[in-house]
């Protein structure tokens, strides 16, 4: 789907109207190329009456102005210790970043306010180091920011929490986009960082779920970048807290907030808190968006083309594989009773979701569903996938005798010469 796509973007506007969204920012997308096309992405949000908290980070500005003044700064993402010239370097970069943000929002005619909402007192002592003036989130001014959300405007959250003496202290900001995130009872949770999204051991993850995603930093920590670990840290801890979705994605690709937002695909990684995929059976509603998957397949020979009264006409023999409700794969069972037999078919799975164990879970599914309808053998036609049954799904090799009469007779008919795979099902 393309973010542009009105069709594609209005599907999604019920689930998403009036929600609150926290964008948390690391500093250096803010002075990214792509940061104005950005800032077009959250107009886009807004004026579908989504509700927008923005978070930014400072690293890469108080690493430069730490060069520049010839100050080494002892903590850059507000994690480690904050001496008082850190501090110092820290106010002067939030503030300059804070400031570009509002600049900017106002360009695209979006209010927005800098808050001291975060409440902070110091992190303290931990393993017999002093922090300093490092803090971490007391709580959240929360009927501050629900004003301002009722009224439109977008609270510009800087790395920095506020303590009831008026002393200031640095946050990590992706520890207060967590709280934020929570306490705002926020649909989603996402960080725009220069990285294409939670890697492990180079590769991309494109969804997990957040226990796994748990195991994986309590076991094996070093398989992510250190850069991201943070972020892996507090997107499992909004999910414990009931965040539903945190994406961590790059925010210097172009429109590529949109096409995370509205799309089933997204661009980055997906951390999610529960079960988000379901196998459904097809209604007449989903006939389109059955023809609109395949038809890539069906132009390159790998399915054979159906139209919509064909399927319609057996539409409850139609399986569709969803994620987040949206259908990226779909498989089909048809039925020969009185030869106790199935027919797998229509197995397709999108581009964007292959290698991920979907056709495997289609396929089995379709083989319980032939079980409990007492049938004793699959069949499958396959011109281009036949070795995958063999070898992952334990299909076997079998000929044109093996179909029941009326599919022969198709088969026949047909002359694509596909393979005929095979499976018996023993009973139990």
């Amino acid at each position: 789907m393309k973010p542009t796509d009105l069709r594609g973007i209005l599907r999604y506007i019920p689930r998403f109207r009036e929600k609150v969204f926290v964008v948390a920012l690391d500093g250096a997308i803010v002075t990214d190329d792509n940061f104005a096309n950005l800032l077009l992405d959250l107009a886009v949000l807004r004026s579908l009456n989504i509700r927008i908290v923005l978070v930014h980070g400072a690293a890469a500005q108080i690493s430069a102005l730490g060069e520049e003044r010839g100050i080494p700064p002892s903590n850059l993402d507000g994690s480690g210790v904050t001496d008082p010239a850190t501090l110092q370097l820290a106010l002067t970069a939030a503030n300059r970043l804070t400031h570009e943000i509002l600049e900017g929002l106002a360009t695209n005619d979006l209010r927005a306010v800098s808050t001291n909402a975060i409440v902070a007192h110091p992190l303290g002592i931990l393993g017999g180091l002093d922090h300093q003036l490092t803090g971490k989130v007391e709580r959240v001014d929360v009927e501050f920011l629900q004003t301002l959300l009722q009224q439109g405007i977008v609270p510009v959250v800087p790395p920095l929490g506020f303590d009831g003496d008026g002393r200031t202290y640095r946050v990590n900001s992706d520890a207060i986009a967590l709280a934020l995130a929570d306490q705002l009872k926020a649909a989603k949770l996402i960080y725009l960082t220069p990285a294409d999204g939670l890697m492990r051991q180079g590769r991309l993850l494109r969804q997990m779920r957040a226990q796994e995603l748990q195991q994986v930093i309590a076991q094996h920590p070093g398989d992510l970048p250190p850069d991201l670990l943070s972020k892996a840290r507090c997107a499992v801890a909004a999910c414990g807290a009931g965040v539903p979705r945190v994406h961590i994605i790059n925010g210097s690709e172009d429109e590529g907030l949109l096409a995370e937002v509205f799309s089933n695909e997204g661009i980055g990684t997906l951390i999610y808190a529960n079960e988000y995929q379901q196998i459904r059976r097809a209604l007449k509603k989903d006939i389109r968006s059955l023809i609109q998957l395949t038809k890539d397949s069906v132009a390159a020979q790998e399915l054979v083309k159906r139209t919509r009264a064909e399927i319609e006409r057996r539409i409850s023999d139609y399986y569709l594989f969803e994620i987040d409700r949206n259908p990226v794969a779909c498989v089909a069972l048809h039925l020969y009773p009185e030869q106790k037999t199935g027919e797998l078919a229509f197995l397709y799975v999108s581009r964007a979701h292959e290698n991920q164990g979907i056709g495997g879970k289609l396929v089995q599914f379709v083989e319980e569903k032939a079980r409990e309808l007492a049938l004793v053998k699959l069949v499958t036609l396959s011109t281009q996938a036949f070795t995958w049954f063999q070898i992952k799904a334990g299909y076997r090799e079998g000929g044109a005798e093996d179909l029941p009469p009326a599919r022969r007779e198709r088969y026949d008919a047909s002359g694509r010469n596909s393979k005929v795979l095979v499976k018996e099902l023993p009973s139990g």
